[in-house]
């Protein structure tokens, strides 16, 4: 799931072609200004006729399956500037250089914007990532444009409960078929907010309607620091899996 949701938060016919990725990240941030580096893999499968001619069958899709590849790193630099009480906007400028297979590599500048607004224990929020949807030969990174809300009843009956809700408010290509992608999820902390819990479901509303469900949980190894696991379950081949991660809050 994305974020707050986050961590928490079909058709019978195989649509082709298969978009995986692998990633790779690291960030570090301290209001209003943040860093990160985040490398990236994709790898766009492409089905051909062994005879080449028109668009396979079942079977002509066993036999071939040429490959594409996009291999990536970005740099970006996050500012975030308060705009009026309990509103903040911020923008993650970002440099991308691109290698598309054993090609050339491609120098790109990219931005994402968002904002969020915070009314007691309500939080509203919204993206654009890839604003430029910059190119590397034939790939293209597409415009993804998401809002989201929360309620936090800590903030509104002390207890450590939040439950959230975020969409794509218009489709965009993902390599494997459009997605628009709707997101639900909870999150629930014990102990003095020692360990956590995290539970959720993710739906396309287009193409394949892909439905995967999430679920994670984060442990205080001492204070500020963090281990958070999460495993996903369903959804697009290169959606289902599971993964650690680090954290340092103050």
């Amino acid at each position: 799931m994305d974020m707050a949701l986050a961590r928490a938060a079909t058709e019978a016919e195989e649509s082709l072609p298969a978009w995986r990725h692998r990633t790779t990240s690291f960030t570090l941030a301290t209001p209003p200004f943040g860093i990160g580096y985040y490398r990236f893999r994709l790898t766009d499968i492409q089905p051909f006729s062994p005879t080449g001619q028109g668009t396979p069958d079942r079977e002509d899709r066993r036999v071939g399956l040429p490959a594409r590849s996009l291999s990536a790193s970005q740099l970006g630099v996050t500012l975030v500037q308060t705009l009026t009480p309990g509103v903040h906007a911020g923008t993650t400028l970002k440099y991308v250089r691109g290698t598309v297979g054993e090609g050339a590599t491609h120098n790109r500048f990219d931005a994402d914007v968002g904002v969020l607004a915070v009314a007691g224990p309500v939080r509203l929020g919204a993206v654009v990532r890839n604003v430029g949807q910059p190119e590397f030969e034939d790939f293209r990174l597409p415009r993804q444009v998401r809002a989201g809300a929360a309620f936090d009843a800590e903030r509104a009956t002390g207890g450590p409960l939040t439950v959230a809700v975020d969409a794509d408010l218009r489709s965009y290509d993902a390599g494997g078929g459009d997605r628009r992608v709707v997101a639900a999820g909870i999150e629930r902390w014990f102990q003095a907010r020692r360990f956590g819990i995290r539970a959720g479901g993710r739906f396309n509303m287009v193409g394949r309607r892909e439905r995967s469900a999430t679920g994670g949980a984060s442990v205080a190894v001492r204070s500020g620091v963090f281990v958070d696991g999460y495993a996903v379950k369903g959804g697009a081949a290169d959606e289902e899996g599971w993964g650690l991660a680090a954290r340092v809050s103050f």
